[in-house]
């Protein structure tokens, strides 16, 4: 099993090209199932997330190529005629669920295996389901699987009782070709949102206020198969630029779209670093005077919960108390104990983490136990003295592009090795 091995206390400088946003590729690609023909896809990321999905719609009948040097995809959705998602791929990865609202809206039938909990908390999927129901979908629970039916869907108002961003894209999916007129309130606003929406509406979907707490949607009759790109992937911009943080390094990171980074180019100002920034382009600077913060993470424009784990490895480095607040998913703080291996010191009380920062991390064996939290300990890595073996990397194949390619071509010291075990 592959490992990071990361020599620490180099100062990372260049430039780096974001990838295609994993959170937007994903519903995307399922939502390609509701035309027939052939959708083409640039800007795709080289993920096992990615991979996994594929696996999801070919199951369903679709027939996929993918070319992973120009990140293009072709899905081929003229064989669509099965809509069950076994356990053995939703346990893998949980946004397999999104193939119900495309499968109600085109075959009036889904089958898919409830996920389960996750390493950051049960994330139900209730509010999906609560939203099928009232598209006029009967919904049962037999033999661990969700079974959704519905001759033909029909337009509604729901009211989401929580944010979701998962909830608000897979009942758009099922919404735009019910009969009649939809209207989805207190609706996450995630840039990912957007760019589905946008996608849809380019198929020929009718859909207005996508990036508001209030979506309406005009069913149709049919959507055909288009060339769309995926947007930038804010996330790991944002990881990117921590780690030119956490490094005092000058780091760029180039076709990334600004505006959905600024809450957190708003922290690392607010820290002290220099940012600079331009319609496709941020730049991180060190600052003359660090100080600790206060972060609380809230569904966008707030502080992506996503890059909780990364900004707490940077407050580790700076003077003061930090503070994180996750208000988001319960037990999301999983990185903690690998941090404090390293000589974090960090109490956590409840939703809240106490960083007393100022303290030379140094090198010790680490595994990630998520996505985010392994980006947390690479971060920390490339700070800390000495040499760092990071185990269980498969999390960040998960949402990381080529990772320790691109971080070595800003300066880090990083080697992905084979072996290892654990």
């Amino acid at each position: 099993m592959d490992y990071y091995k990361i020599t620490g206390g180099k100062k990372l400088k260049g430039e780096v090209k974001i990838s295609g946003a994993k959170n937007a590729a994903l519903p995307i690609i399922v939502a390609s199932l509701l035309a027939d023909g052939e959708t083409v896809l640039c800007n795709v990321p080289n993920l096992k997330d990615v991979f996994t999905m594929l696996k999801v719609i070919e199951c369903l009948g679709a027939e996929t190529e993918y070319d992973a040097e120009k990140n293009i995809l072709k899905i081929k959705t003229n064989k669509i005629k099965k809509a069950e998602i076994p356990y053995e791929l939703v346990k893998t990865m949980r946004a397999s669920v999104y193939v119900m609202g495309p499968m109600l809206a085109r075959l009036g039938f889904a089958d898919v295996s409830l996920p389960g909990g996750c390493a950051i908390g049960e994330r139900p999927i209730d509010i999906h389901l609560a939203g099928f129901e009232s598209l006029g979908a009967e919904i049962g629970i037999e033999r661990g699987y969700v079974i959704a039916k519905a001759k033909k869907l029909k337009g509604t108002r729901f009211i989401m009782r929580k944010v979701s961003v998962g909830a608000t894209i897979n009942i758009m999916m099922a919404a735009v070709m019910a009969d009649g007129e939809t209207i989805l309130e207190n609706c996450a606003m995630e840039p990912d949102v957007v760019d589905c929406a946008n996608f849809l509406m380019k198929m020929g979907a009718k859909i207005e206020g996508a990036g508001s707490e209030k979506i309406i949607i005009q069913g149709v009759k049919k959507l055909n198969p288009i060339h769309y790109t995926i947007m930038p992937d804010r996330i790991e911009a944002g990881t990117y630029l921590l780690a030119g943080a956490i490094t005092r390094g000058d780091v760029t990171v180039t076709n990334v779209i600004s505006e959905h980074v600024s809450a957190l180019c708003s922290a690392l100002s607010e820290i002290g670093f220099q940012i600079r920034r331009g319609k496709d382009w941020i730049r991180v600077l060190p600052g003359k005077k660090l100080r600790g913060i206060y972060v609380k993470t809230l569904p966008y424009p707030g502080f992506p919960t996503d890059l909780q784990a990364p900004i707490m490895a940077l407050m580790t480095t700076l003077p003061g108390i930090s503070v994180v607040n996750e208000t988001i998913f319960e037990n999301r703080f999983t990185h903690v104990g690998e941090l404090r291996r390293m000589g974090a010191k960090i109490e956590v009380e409840g939703n809240m983490a106490i960083v007393h920062g100022g303290t030379q991390l140094s090198a010790a064996p680490v595994m990630m136990s998520d996505l985010r939290a392994g980006a947390s300990l690479v971060l920390a890595a490339l700070a800390a003295k000495g040499t760092t073996e990071i185990r269980r990397i498969y999390h960040s194949d998960r949402g990381y592009e080529k990772l320790s390619e691109k971080l070595s071509s800003l300066g880090a010291d990083i080697k992905r090795e084979k072996g290892g075990g654990y």
